[in-house]
């Protein structure tokens, strides 16, 4: 089948211009002859007009130019219409895209959309809610809440509200449900991971592969707020190995699991994002991958074979 792609620009995400990158899509979509069309995301998630042009124009692909949180919303609202979705990365975190090896640089990007293979990667739920890559309840929730409030985005934004809150944070108290075994905790953030970031190549979860069928699960415990940091800095580094639930977890600072689902009774209602975008919290928070969800575009062997 002939490709036809449609490009779809989130006019707000990333911090710098996108001229040079729609320019760069012009050229190499011309250069193989393939039809391409610019439209940009839809601020209230509504693509009935591209889920028409699926249809009666035959589209093949959807590309995403923006962040995590653009991806989460065009994904979900296309992911049962006949097309493979790719990203070109222009968002503050990017964790999906570079997760699945896909280059901040735009031309490599671009190439990976002209060349690249597809693939079927997980998903997973929130309550009702649709996630690709990475949700949490705790610390980095709040941050994602602040920093959704302020009018500079970018890296740098990011972690001047990650040093505020860091001050800030004080522990939150849960009841966690996974693989029929319940324990309480007292924790600054869980993090569960279909991707192994966090963003901007900042891995939380080391183990973690978008297509096996697992949640990665990421627990930090309370501890004295002076070991916070190397806690977390032996967990990015990938210095925690994955632990049975038999495990004494009392004793660890960092809990580290894999499973299909996790429920979490969120005892102190602290605050929830999913995919970078600060939405409601809730008492009971349960999250299930989605298997095979959709088919992503991707460099040639960044994501294991199963």
């Amino acid at each position: 089948m002939k490709r036809k792609i449609i490009f779809l620009v989130n006019p707000v995400s990333g911090t710098s211009k996108k001229d040079t990158v729609l320019k760069q899509i012009e050229a190499s979509c011309k250069k193989e002859k393939i039809h391409f069309e610019i439209m940009d995301t839809n601020a209230a998630g509504n693509y009935s007009i591209i889920k028409h042009k699926i249809h009666e124009e035959h589209i093949t692909d959807i590309i995403v130019i923006g962040g995590d949180g653009t991806v989460n919303q065009v994904v979900h609202a296309l992911r049962n219409e006949p097309v493979k979705f790719g990203i070109i990365p222009f968002g503050s975190g990017n964790g999906f895209a570079f997760a699945a090896g896909i280059s901040r640089n735009s031309k490599k990007a671009i190439d990976t959309i002209i060349h690249g293979h597809s693939q079927h990667v997980d998903a997973f739920s929130v309550n009702q809610h649709f996630s690709c890559m990475l949700s949490g309840i705790g610390f980095d929730a709040k941050v994602a809440h602040d920093f959704a409030s302020k009018a500079r985005r970018g890296l740098l934004t990011y972690t001047q509200q990650s040093i505020i809150n860091f001050f800030k944070a004080q522990p939150y108290q849960f009841e966690v449900l996974i693989n029929g075994f319940s324990f309480f905790t007292d924790a600054f953030f869980i993090s569960i991971a279909n991707g192994n970031q966090f963003g901007n190549n900042v891995t939380i979860a080391p183990q973690a592969v978008l297509n096996d069928g697992l949640l990665d699960i990421v627990i930090v415990q309370k501890m004295n707020k002076a070991k916070l940091p190397f806690a977390i800095l032996q967990q990015l580094r990938g210095n925690n190995k994955l632990q049975q639930l038999v495990d004494d977890i009392s004793k660890k600072n960092v809990l580290y699991f894999q499973a299909p689902s996790i429920t979490v009774r969120n005892l102190k209602y602290a605050p929830l994002h999913i995919d970078g975008e600060p939405v409601e919290t809730a008492e009971e928070i349960k999250f299930e991958v989605i298997t095979n969800c959709f088919e992503l575009l991707q460099p040639q062997k960044t994501i294991s074979e199963n």
